[in-house]
């Protein structure tokens, strides 16, 4: 998935003719409807997408391919993608959250915690899960810089300052 980024999510389907509720997870967020062809996370379907007006929490668009309300009810919580050589360059001390998956987790001491299994956002800002080694459930730290003042993407790793007594 490193060749492909996350950019947005259909949230239902709009009205009967075949136009869906979104949410664009971009920064700036009608800039989803000009990275060119958008398709599912698995890659199987694609569509183009012409943005119709703002909806409520995002916008409502008209998916190519997507003509009814059945067709668009059954593409709810589906995750929208595309290829990361369409999406601008980011600045140095920027980066695709998609990026961050897979680092290692390092304390101030340089010791290894775990990994970054996923990085979630439930609405309030950005959540690290952190896995160990073993199985269990990850933790969820924050994404502020306060609790994670290193990303270095060149090396794979991050270090974090977590509140105390998170990782015991």
């Amino acid at each position: 998935m490193k060749d492909r980024v996350c950019v947005g999510a259909i949230t239902g389907a709009f009205g009967i003719n075949g136009e869906v509720r979104l949410k664009s997870f971009c920064a700036e967020p009608e800039s989803i409807a000009s990275y060119g062809p958008l398709s599912s996370e698995d890659g199987t379907m694609t569509w183009d997408l012409q943005l119709v007006r703002p909806g409520k929490s995002g916008f409502v668009g008209r998916l190519s391919g997507v003509a009814t309300k059945e067709e668009a009810d059954a593409l709810r919580g589906t995750t929208l993608h595309v290829a990361r050589s369409r999406l601008p360059d980011l600045p140095e001390d920027e980066f695709y959250t998609a990026d961050l998956v897979g680092l290692r987790v390092l304390d101030a001491e340089g010791s290894e915690i775990g990994r970054i299994t996923a990085v979630l956002n439930h609405g309030a800002g950005d959540l690290l899960e952190v896995g160990g080694d073993d199985s269990g459930p990850g933790i969820l730290l924050p994404l502020t810089r306060a609790n994670v003042p290193t990303i270095d993407l060149t090396d794979g790793f991050i270090v974090i300052n977590p509140p105390d007594g998170l990782f015991e």
